[in-house]
């Protein structure tokens, strides 16, 4: 076997490869033979047709599977020979059988050669929370809210209240698709709708209706709308009282808990453990973003292409999942082209610099790392812990997040790192 690698635009490489003709012969002999036992032509007995006919009418289908068993065969040792790690599946460019050597070349492209730079020249924030009484506070005002009970009353609406309405909305006096409803429900000072909407509703009792004029924002969503004076003509049917439950014994049983110092403190703990979740993937994120744009690379497109073909699966699955038809948004795998380069950049860099530092996990951080996720899983926990324990795959994917830990931590030794103090509500609402 002789072999030669020739470097091509980018990643892309062109592998040739040469072999004795015979032993293409001898594959060409060996799918006659076979062909011999299984033909059936007019005039011959099933297995009995000369190899000199078979030759002359199937001949080059003998050939094309031929070659294509000799190329599969030798393919793994010529890329050994030629030093060549493909980032995907070699493609065939070219056979030739026509001379005195069997002549095939193959093109794929290579995963790129990376040097990781100066972690001390990096910088970034790293984020911290103090969870305050104040927040403490304010997620048990939001599981009071919660169990909080409404009953209708006769009197005119106030902030608090939750209204039943029925509108229609018009814009230079035409109704637009979308301002329409009946059976809405709101709570008056949440928010919910448009500026100014909720404010033209205090002060109105059920049965009644009124004219709400509001504008719409100038980012509004839908751009038709954006900046444009609307009037909703709307019918009150029914105004709503809240009434909060006490917080003692009875409400901390309706979330599990036997009393309220048992729900206090597992409040606390979800809090806790809620938040660290939140400042591991921002501060993750803050690490992983300085870390790429100190290291430029070339990636392989395929690896690209894959990914971004994953990642279309994965938001067709979550439509699926919703009820919707995930053909009808006409989803695209090259519109997660910019996402799936990142993805794949940051796996590769994350592996280098994990092998440049002779990181790895070990089977103690591994189940560490097991049991901290299964506590999410409830009186699930163990079963989700045996459910990864005999699945190496998804075992597999526990190694990387803890190697990924490790390359996060000893990027953040070295470089330059500002601590930035943020609220517990400004994380908590930071998209998941």
């Amino acid at each position: 076997m002789k072999t030669s690698l020739e470097k091509l635009d980018g990643l892309l490489r062109s592998l040739t490869v040469e072999l004795p003709i015979e032993d293409f012969n001898q594959k060409v002999d060996a799918v006659l033979k076979k062909m011999a036992s299984q033909a059936s032509i007019d005039g011959f007995r099933k297995g009995k047709v000369p190899v000199a006919m078979l030759r002359k009418r199937f001949g080059a289908n003998a050939k094309n599977d031929a070659s294509s068993e000799l190329v599969g065969e030798t393919l793994g040792e010529a890329l050994k020979d030629a030093q060549a790690t493909p980032a995907h599946q070699p493609a065939l460019t070219k056979v030739d059988d026509s001379g005195d050597v069997f002549v095939y070349t193959v093109e794929f492209e290579v995963y790129p050669e990376i040097s990781v730079g100066d972690f001390k020249e990096l910088a970034f924030e790293q984020t911290k929370v103090k969870i305050t009484k104040a927040d403490e506070k304010s997620t048990m005002d939001g599981l009071q809210e919660q169990q909080t009970e409404f009953k209708p009353v006769k009197r005119k609406s106030k902030e608090g209240d939750r209204l039943t309405i029925n509108f229609k909305g018009f814009v230079d006096g035409e109704a637009f698709d979308g301002g329409e409803s009946e059976g809405y429900t709101l709570i008056l000072g949440k928010g919910s709708m448009i500026p100014g909407f909720e404010d033209g509703l205090v002060d109105v009792a059920a049965g009644k209706s009124t004219k709400v004029e509001v504008t719409f924002p100038e980012q509004y969503q839908a751009p038709q709308l954006a900046g444009k004076d609307a009037v909703f003509e709307v019918d009150v049917t029914e105004v709503a009282s809240p009434k909060s439950p006490k917080l003692d014994d009875e409400f901390a049983k309706k979330f599990g808990e036997d009393n309220m110092e048992a729900l206090t403190k597992s409040v606390k703990e979800q809090m806790r453990s809620e938040i660290d979740g939140r400042l591991h993937n921002l501060n993750k994120d803050a690490v992983f973003n300085a870390l790429l744009a100190a290291n430029e690379f070339e990636v392989p497109k395929s690896v690209i292409a894959q990914e971004a073909e994953n990642l279309k699966q994965d938001m067709e699955a979550r439509m699926q999942q919703q009820g919707m038809d995930p053909k009808a948004g006409n989803i695209e795998a090259d519109m997660f082209n910019g996402e799936a380069e990142r993805r794949v950049k940051l796996g590769l860099l994350v592996s280098q610099v994990a092998s440049d530092n002779r990181l790895e996990a070990s089977k103690e951080q591994v189940e560490e790392k097991l049991q901290e996720m299964s506590q999410a899983y409830g009186e699930q926990a163990q079963q989700m812990v045996d459910y990864y324990n005999i699945n190496p795959q998804m075992l597999q994917s526990i190694e990387l997040l803890v190697v990924e830990k490790m390359v996060m931590d000893l990027v953040t030794k070295d470089a330059k790192v500002t601590d930035v103090n943020k609220k517990f509500s400004e994380v908590a609402a930071m998209q998941a």
